[in-house]
């Protein structure tokens, strides 16, 4: 179980890459379920208490959920089920192997099922229709808890009707590949969806939906986590269509009929929404406020440039090393550049990557081992793009080391390969399933230069 704990024991100026990381710990430790939940748990209703969920955090969000019901009201019925990625059901709760139903982690009450991420699979299917089966005879008296993070959107995955899984496989992937931001992106899984933009929502009708997210997106609007299975969508099919459009992108024939010809998914104001009600319970600015006031405390000047930064990894990492070389003259004590949000990455290549070792070997790139500037760079989930790596480190004497073993970042960059990169030179972090989702975490630690 995840507690946060402050930060000690490491010395930024003598051991920065230890310190660095003990931060980036810390900071996802800000956000985990388990320090969250249960300061929001609601009455239970006078009817059922269905609890379904969908996200990296899903299962996690479920086992804190459940703890705290049995603490405070364990007569209280309380069921459902909850769907996470391959390997999130089980980290961190020690308990026992996938069942015979894939059910998986330590929930009694809760079912916590298994599926593929961030391409769908025949499981997801299966849990978005268990979901709208689990919710469909539903009254005025009975209450649905929706537990939501990033990654719901794969995971709970539904075609609307007309609309193969190969072909909304097709489209997810070509939308990822092309580098479009998420909420385009998201924009589009609504209107391909039978269960996503509030459609969950309105088959729990009557029933009161308490929806608690966990945000993963730049700007942390409710609907775009997981893409709103249970909040309205502002958007329309057109808006969907023109991004296709716009990037590029194949659209089947089946797929637009569908979207010339459907009818708006739930939107924001209608009569039955509204006794419903979301809570955002974490975010990336909470992990960024964890890490400053850790740093702070430890004496370290800290330049906060935002939680929702998006735009082309390698960019935006080469931007801010200018900005890290810039802030080094004159600079007298230590300075902690973070950020957050949620970059893209365009494949050009045929390496093996993820948008925060991408964004690292840009600005690694720019720094060129610059005396006294380290850098981190993770997914809070645990798992850059699709590798076994949340993420990467890098110091100045890892310029040195690249160049004698012939590792020239231009080059890998060109392929997509920055994990391959990073690897070489022992800098990848790996820490598998967090359990918790906020997106990216960027510290640039920049120290004063020797005399």
């Amino acid at each position: 179980m995840n507690t946060l704990t402050p930060l000690v024991a490491r010395d930024p100026v003598e051991t920065p890459r230890a310190w660095l990381r003990q931060l980036s710990e810390h900071a996802v430790a800000a956000v985990h379920p388990d320090a969250l939940l249960p300061a929001v748990l609601p009455a239970p209703p006078r009817g059922r208490t269905v609890v379904v969920g969908a996200g990296k955090a899903a299962a996690a969000m479920a086992a804190a959920l459940e703890r705290a019901w049995q603490a405070r009201q364990p007569q209280a019925p309380l069921e459902g089920l909850v769907v996470t990625r391959h390997g999130h059901g089980l980290q961190g709760y020690g308990v026992q192997d996938q069942g015979p139903q894939g059910q998986v982690g330590d929930c009694r009450r809760v079912e916590v099922l298994e599926a593929s991420h961030p391409m769908p699979d025949d499981l997801s299917e299966r849990a978005a229709r268990r979901m709208l089966e689990a919710v469909a005879d539903l009254g005025e008296d009975d209450l649905v808890i929706a537990l939501i993070s990033g990654g719901g959107s794969a995971l709970m995955s539904l075609p609307a009707p007309g609309i193969t899984p190969a072909e909304k496989q097709a489209i997810n992937q070509a939308l990822l590949r092309c580098g479009a931001p998420i909420r385009e992106i998201n924009a589009v899984r609504r209107h391909l969806s039978a269960i996503k933009g509030g459609r969950l929502a309105a088959a729990a009708h009557p029933a009161r939906v308490l929806t608690w997210l966990i945000s993963d997106v730049p700007g942390d609007e409710a609907s775009l986590v997981a893409s709103g299975p249970t909040l309205p969508d502002a958007t329309t099919p057109a808006e969907a269509l023109a991004i296709l459009e716009r990037h590029g992108i194949a659209v089947p024939a089946g797929v637009r009929r569908h979207l010339a010809a459907d009818a708006p998914a739930p939107h924001p104001g209608e009569p039955a929404f509204a006794r419903d009600a979301s809570v955002i319970l974490a975010r990336a600015r909470d992990a960024l406020e964890a890490a400053r006031i850790a740093a702070e405390a430890a004496g370290i000047e800290v330049r906060l440039l935002g939680d929702d930064l998006e735009g082309e990894a390698r960019e935006l990492g080469r931007a801010q090393g200018r900005l890290a070389l810039s802030a080094q003259h004159g600079l007298e004590k230590p300075l902690l550049i973070l950020s957050g949000g949620e970059t893209s990455v365009t494949v050009r290549g045929d390496g093996r990557g993820g948008r925060n070792v991408e964004y690292l070997l840009g600005l690694f790139e720019t720094l060129r081992g610059a005396e006294g500037i380290h850098a981190l760079a993770i997914d809070t989930d645990g798992i850059d793009g699709s590798e076994d790596n949340a993420g990467a480190l890098f110091s100045p004497e890892d310029w040195t080391r690249a160049l004698a073993r012939g590792l020239d970042p231009v080059d890998y960059l060109s392929r997509n390969d920055a994990y391959t990169f990073f690897a070489a030179l022992d800098d990848l972090i790996v820490t598998g399933p967090t359990c918790t989702n906020v997106n990216d975490f960027r510290a640039i630690l920049v120290l004063p230069r020797t005399p």
